[in-house]
């Protein structure tokens, strides 16, 4: 009796962001303290 092999892109499950869209949200986090909001006082 031989050993199965499974099918390793099968078991994969999809990712919920590409990499461009982390990478954009890490720099969007990154840079939140740059953006000064205008506040009249």
């Amino acid at each position: 009796m031989g050993k199965e092999r499974h099918n390793s892109k099968e078991a994969k499950k999809q990712a919920l962001k590409t990499p461009k869209e982390k990478k954009a949200a890490k720099q969007a986090k990154k840079h939140v303290s740059d953006i000064v909001p205008i506040v009249p006082r």
